[in-house]
């Protein structure tokens, strides 16, 4: 196995007297989707935006969290944001929120060209039909002149994968990115995620509640409980034999109607409601 893109070390976070996070060890490698899942409060959102310096000040970080030989914990000012969308990026819950409403798509998916790619605005164009079209948004060359609420919800959560890929970034950090859409629009989002994870040997971290998403898609699963990872495997392992009876109760409660442990193939991406 390749070494991993992206380590996390015995991180530890703290707001206050109050350890939100203890001890907390990952490996993210390229070309394979790691999922974290555990119930709200878990602390696996806060793993992740700790990734790229998200958490507000209060909070104090320890351990170590290195990008291949760069280390990410208290960097800050320039050298994070040179991280942050070239090299590291992330996905959130809500498109409606992470999207800005009174920028058209076009310039919200450039932004970051600009400044990392010194791309002319041709170059610019060119490429932002390019992901669009890649991530199964109808018409792109149309929706880069469109707002936000011009689009479906589905649509929206597209639009931010392209955003967060514009770049071509090592690692992709996605936090609840189907919580906020219907079923039938999260299996199109996790078939496109998994897709981009094997062709843009892409490092994926996938964070969710849901272990019927976690099923579809992770390669390997950590299970996080009060800030401890109380579990950790490959898919099969933990959903099929897992050891930790907290992960047996969470897979208990899992709905019979919930998505299976087989990862959908490419081929099956390719019929996806662009919904």
């Amino acid at each position: 196995m390749s070494a991993p893109i992206l380590r996390v070390d015995n991180l530890e976070i703290a707001f206050g007297s109050n350890t939100v996070v203890r001890g907390v060890s990952l490996e993210l490698r390229a070309g394979r989707v790691q999922g974290l899942a555990g119930e709200s409060g878990s602390g696996k959102t806060v793993t992740a935006m700790s990734v790229l310096g998200l958490l507000p000040r209060t909070a104090t970080v320890s351990g170590s969290i290195r990008l291949g030989e760069t280390e990410l914990v208290g960097m800050r000012g320039r050298a994070l944001r040179n991280v942050r969308g070239q090299r590291v990026a992330m996905v959130f819950q809500d498109p409606s929120a992470s999207l800005h409403p009174q920028l058209t798509v076009g310039h919200q998916l450039t932004d970051h060209m600009r400044r990392h790619l010194k791309l002319d605005r041709r170059a610019l164009q060119a490429r932002a039909i390019e992901l669009l079209d890649r991530v199964r948004v109808p018409d792109p060359e149309s929706a880069l002149k469109r707002y936000p609420h011009q689009f479906s919800g589905g649509q929206r959560q597209r639009i931010a994968i392209a955003i967060a890929l514009a770049c071509d970034p090592e690692v992709l950090l996605a936090d609840e990115p189907t919580t906020a859409l219907d079923v039938t629009v999260q299996a199109g989002i996790l078939h496109l995620l998994r897709d981009l994870a094997i062709e843009r040997n892409l490092a994926v971290l996938l964070v969710t509640h849901d272990l019927g998403v976690m099923s579809a898609i992770a390669d390997d699963v950590a299970v996080m409980r009060h800030g401890l990872i109380v579990e950790t495997g490959s898919r099969e392992q933990v959903f099929l034999h897992p050891t930790h009876e907290y992960t047996r109760t969470l897979l208990a409660a899992m709905p019979d109607s919930a998505p299976g442990i087989e990862a959908p193939n490419s081929a099956s991406s390719t019929t996806e409601s662009t919904s």
